[in-house]
């Protein structure tokens, strides 16, 4: 079985959490949520986890006891960003998946069906996206007249015409190691955020003529995030329910 790395984002504040603890420590049936992409990394078979760290870095090491690797993000800089910060542990052979360490309910089956079809197809990324009824505040994933990737548009990026596009982008990946990182040296902040997009990485990889492309996810409760704690509760319900 070939190898893969698994890189977590969860540097982030959740100021919408309206608490200081930091986001990815909230929790969901008695664990921090970080620790459920960790494990389904574990469980699809990722040799290596690295979680980004930032808000309160210290504390989410402290508070993590599954066995990872930790890359600190000193500045929320963007996804971008946080990703290069990895950089070093990420390397460049093999793939590497980036997760979301506020998407508890993504299961190691998707990862593994996600990883699985980027090889089959050798592309240089393979995003998960989701086909959802209402799509708004999502970047949305943009395909020719003969369904094939064309690009990735933020959402206050979209014409009318790729507002009516209902599969959105999950902030979930799976990247080829090496040009992945090519890739994170050939960012820039030149937009509305002043971030470095990790989104950018994919355009910048198909530029470069790595084949990409985007599989939905089966069930949409994998991919909900977690930015309020009326999201925290939700996700606890589903996972009452899983278990």
């Amino acid at each position: 079985m070939e190898k893969f790395k698994a890189v977590i984002l969860a540097a982030g504040k959740g100021t919408r959490m309206h608490s200081d603890l930091p986001k990815v420590l909230h929790k969901v049936c008695d664990k921090p949520m970080v620790h459920y992409t960790i494990q389904a990394a574990k469980d699809a078979g990722a040799t290596d986890v690295i979680v980004i760290v930032g808000y309160q870095g210290q504390l989410v090491k402290r508070e993590i006891v599954d066995v990872v690797q930790f890359a600190e993000q000193h500045e929320q800089l963007g996804t971008g960003h946080a990703v290069k910060c990895a950089a070093p542990l990420i390397g460049s052979e093999g793939d590497v998946i980036v997760l979301c360490g506020d998407t508890p309910l993504i299961t190691a089956d998707t990862i593994r069906k996600l990883y699985d079809a980027h090889k089959r197809a050798s592309n240089g990324v393979t995003v998960l996206s989701a086909i959802l009824d209402d799509p708004t505040g999502y970047g949305r994933i943009i395909r020719d007249a003969e369904g094939n990737f064309v690009k990735i548009v933020e959402h206050k990026d979209c014409t009318e015409e790729e507002l009516l596009t209902k599969e959105i982008n999950s902030g979930m990946y799976v990247f080829n190691a090496e040009a992945l990182t090519a890739s994170l040296g050939m960012l820039t902040n030149d937009n509305a955020q002043g971030e470095y997009y990790l989104t950018d990485t994919v355009s910048i990889i198909k530029n470069a003529g790595l084949k990409i492309n985007a599989i939905p996810v089966d069930d949409i409760n994998e991919i909900l995030g977690v930015n309020t704690l009326e999201q925290l509760s939700v996700a606890e319900e589903i996972m009452k329910e899983r278990q």
